[in-house]
C-alpha cells in the first residue's frame, strides 16, 4: 500500500463511521416521565410536559376508562398486566385515555410526581418506526423503570415487515416480553387492516378460514381489547358541559347546548374531539367579547 492510499482509506472509514447510527442509549432517562423514541438518533427524547386531558373530563367512556386505568395501575404497582388495544370511533378519547391513565399512575398524594420520579414512563413510537421496536425493548429491558410503549393510530395497509415485527414482540419470542414494558396502541380499525384486504386474502387462499385467522391474529395478541363507539347527543353535551365548567365559561346552559348542537351539525358528527374543538372556539369568542 503506497503512502497516498492509506489517508484515503482512513477518510472513507471515518465517513462510514459518521454515517452509521449511534448505539442506542438510555442517557437522560431520569430527567422525565415521557419520551419519544428516535431510532435514527439511537435515543429517547424527553417530553417535559405531556399534552393530556384530565381523566375527569373524559365523558361517555366510563367502562373503557375503568378497564385501562385498572390495567395501568396494576402494572405501575408491579402486578401482572396486559398489552392493550384501544380501537373504534374517531375522536372518542382513545389516545387521550392512554395519556390520562399515565398521568393518573404518576400522581403522588394527588399531585404529579417530580420529573423522572414517576412510577411509569410513557414512550411514544411512530408507526413507521415499528420495525425498530425489538431494539427499543432490548434497550428498555436494561432499565429498572417501568414503561408503556405507545403507538397512536396503528394500522397496516399490507402484511409488511412491521406487521410481523409487532406480532413477534407481542408474543415475546424466546426471550419473552420484558417484564417492565407494556405496549398500548390505538386504532380506528378493529383488526388493524382494511376489511377489503382481509376479504381479498381469504378469496385467494386455499383455506379461507386460515387466511382470515392470520389477518386478525395480531389483534388477538393484545390481552386487553377496548372498543370505543360513536356517542349519542346526551353524551356529547355532557362532554361540552364538562369542558365549559372546567374553563368557567360565562354562558348559560341553554346557549351552550344550542351552540354545541349547531357546531356538531356543521362538523357532521359528535365526538369528544368535536366537543373540545367547539369549546376552543367558544372560549376564544367569549374572551374576545370580554
Amino acid at each position: 500500500m503506497d503512502s497516498t492510499t492509506l489517508p484515503v482509506l482512513e477518510r472513507i472509514a471515518a465517513a462510514l463511521e459518521r454515517l452509521s447510527p449511534p448505539a442506542p442509549s438510555l442517557a437522560g432517562l431520569d430527567a422525565a416521565d415521557a419520551f419519544i423514541w428516535h431510532p435514527g438518533l439511537g435515543r429517547l427524547t424527553a417530553v417535559p410536559h405531556v399534552a393530556h386531558v384530565d381523566m375527569g373530563l373524559l365523558q361517555g367512556i366510563d367502562r373503557q376508562r375503568r378497564l385501562l386505568l385498572d390495567n395501568t395501575l396494576h402494572f405501575a404497582s408491579g402486578l401482572p398486566a396486559n398489552n392493550a388495544m384501544l380501537w373504534g370511533a374517531r375522536g372518542m378519547g382513545k389516545s387521550s385515555l392512554v395519556k390520562a391513565a399515565h398521568a393518573q399512575a404518576n400522581l403522588v398524594d394527588g399531585q404529579p410526581a417530580a420529573p423522572g420520579k414517576g412510577r411509569l414512563v410513557l414512550v411514544e413510537i411512530q408507526r413507521e418506526d415499528l420495525s425498530t421496536l425489538p431494539d427499543l425493548l432490548a434497550l428498555l429491558r436494561a432499565s429498572p423503570r417501568r414503561f408503556i410503549v405507545f403507538c397512536d393510530d396503528l394500522s397496516f395497509e399490507r402484511e409488511d415487515a412491521d406487521y410481523k415485527a409487532l406480532k413477534s414482540v407481542l408474543d415475546g419470542g424466546i426471550a419473552g416480553r420484558p417484564a417492565n414494558v407494556l405496549f398500548y396502541a390505538t386504532s380506528n380499525r378493529r383488526h388493524l387492516m382494511p376489511r377489503e384486504m382481509i376479504e381479498n386474502e381469504s378469496s385467494t387462499a386455499i383455506n379461507t378460514a386460515e387466511a382470515t385467522e392470520e389477518k386478525v391474529s395480531l389483534s388477538d395478541r393484545f390481552g386487553l381489547w377496548i372498543g370505543f363507539h360513536n356517542c349519542a347527543q346526551d353524551t356529547f353535551l355532557a362532554m361540552v358541559r364538562a369542558y365549559a365548567k372546567e374553563r368557567h365559561l360565562p354562558i348559560t346552559d341553554a346557549d351552550l347546548v344550542r351552540q354545541a348542537n349547531a357546531w356538531s351539525l356543521g362538523r357532521g358528527g359528535r365526538s369528544g374531539r368535536v366537543a373540545f374543538q367547539f369549546i376552543e372556539d367558544l372560549s376564544a369568542e367569549l374572551s374576545a367579547k370580554g
